[in-house]
């Protein structure tokens, strides 16, 4: 009889079952050692593979399919849902102005009332800072335009162009021509704008009324979500609205003060340049500030073309080396110490971003792009921090949490990470059971592990 103590023990299956899979160190050494002689059937392997890759293709095209449903059903309903956008833009500004009044003791309704009213006269007043500006300065710079226009002309006449009049005069006939065949065309699309600025209108007094219900009525808005979704996900809704709107607000207020910063550097400067309509062109920095990349571009644009007309080639080459010095304050300074923990947007997805928000909606989606892509990357962060520390990557001490919620949210991942854990264990011993040292015994196992289990007569 054999001492079994002597015979020799199989190696633990290492190679063959990799502990990441859920096997614990009892686990790995009831089972038994691979056989060399017996390699894994490829069909096998290939088959998990295909089955993997099938089932996160069939993941992918759902998903796909729910982001074509949202994007289809938010553009038919766009009119409705514009105006609670830019109400939310809007209450995000005004509802520290709100929140003060109410911490000395001022109703939310009148608060709300006085913080929409001062926005207001605020917007009226540099409306009516700006309009005597270009009003008075208009003629000049029209008749700076002629004779740009003139000296244009003189110099497309000489080498290396050598346009003639007769050219320019063909190109002009060809122009007016155009305006008479498409004439129809052209009155069109000015009864459609004529229509826009009545939408427009109508979305600016909608939105206007739903910043006043908001300021005075979003201090109760959580609440009701808690109540209405039920306490677990009540936890989610209110720490993930409330990152939700630490981030709108701080896009806002940050993108506020770089953009003002801008347009302070670059008013001064076209000011000491000479450059007519210097404080209309500074509050469109301003205002441009809001839309990044692009709005920074389109005003600059303008600026230096209104300095080549109205002083000159020279003057256009210094407003361009102001533009570029303001802007790479802005992009190497202002932005990455501001915007740094709040928006935490690679440059080339915020320039993404822009251009896919302004082919879908124009200025507006150009305007709504980036505080669009910041929601989606917190809400992508937040599911991060729920999958950390369901895998136990991180503890909840580690997260930056908003709300007590989070906290709540912390103690019920935590008790969801100890079920996948056990249920991972009872997977593991479904799956594997102590067995003899027998060589049939482990013909079973490798077809257990390999999928293929054959049932004993």
């Amino acid at each position: 009889m054999t001492d079994d103590s002597t015979q020799p023990q199989p190696e633990r299956p290492d190679a063959f079952v990799e502990p990441e899979q859920g096997l614990d160190e009892s686990t790995l050494e009831a089972l038994p050692a691979p056989d060399p002689d017996e390699p894994v059937d490829r069909a096998d392997v290939i088959g998990a593979g295909a089955r993997s890759l099938a089932a996160w293709c069939g993941r992918f095209l759902l998903f796909a399919a729910a982001v074509v449903v949202v994007g289809l059903v938010t553009g038919k309903l766009w009119g409705a849902i514009l105006p609670i956008v830019l109400a939310l833009l809007i209450t995000s500004v005004l509802w520290p102005v709100v929140a003060w009044l109410k911490r000395r003791g001022v109703p939310y309704a009148l608060g709300a009332a006085i913080g929409l009213l001062g926005g207001i006269a605020v917007v009226v007043g540099l409306v009516s800072a700006i309009a005597p500006s270009v009003v008075k300065q208009w003629p000049q710079l029209w008749s700076q335009a002629q004779e740009g226009i003139q000296q244009l002309k003189v110099w497309a006449a000489g080498p290396p162009l050598n346009i003639s009049d007769d050219k320019l005069y063909e190109w002009v006939d060809q122009g007016l021509n155009y305006l008479q065949t498409h004439s129809g065309n052209l009155l069109g699309q000015a009864l459609s704008f004529g229509g826009s600025i009545g939408s427009g209108a109508v979305t600016g007094l909608l939105t206007l009324v739903l910043t006043f219900f908001f300021l005075k009525d979003g201090h109760q808005f959580l609440g009701f979500t808690r109540k209405m979704v039920g306490r677990r996900a009540g936890f989610h809704a209110g720490e993930l609205l409330t990152r939700l709107w630490q981030t709108l607000s701080g896009y806002i207020s940050t993108q506020a003060i770089v953009s003002f910063v801008d347009a302070v550097f670059i008013g001064l400067g076209l000011a000491l340049l000479g450059v007519p309509l210097a404080l209309p062109i500074t509050v469109l920095t301003f205002l441009g500030g809001f839309i990044p990349i692009v709005g920074a571009v389109t005003v600059g644009t303008i600026a230096v073309l209104i300095g080549l007309v109205s002083n000159g080639l020279t003057t256009a080459l210094l407003v361009l080396g102001l533009i570029l010095l303001v802007q790479q304050l802005e992009g190497n300074i202002l932005q990455p110490l501001l915007q740094s923990r709040v928006m935490q947007l690679h440059p080339v997805v915020v320039l993404l971003a822009v251009m896919l928000g302004g082919s879908w909606a124009g200025i507006v989606g150009a305007f709504l792009a980036v505080p669009v892509a910041a929601s989606l990357a917190v809400i992508l962060r937040y599911l991060g921090d729920l999958i950390d520390l369901r895998t136990g990557e991180r503890a909840p001490t580690e997260i930056a949490w908003a709300t007590d919620d989070g906290h709540q949210v912390a103690t019920e991942s935590m008790a969801s990470a100890a079920l996948f854990r056990a249920l991972a264990r009872n997977r593991t011993k479904d799956k594997v059971h102590v067995v003899d040292e027998t060589e049939a015994e482990h013909a079973t196992w490798r077809d257990r592990l390999r999928g293929r289990t054959h049932k004993q007569p």
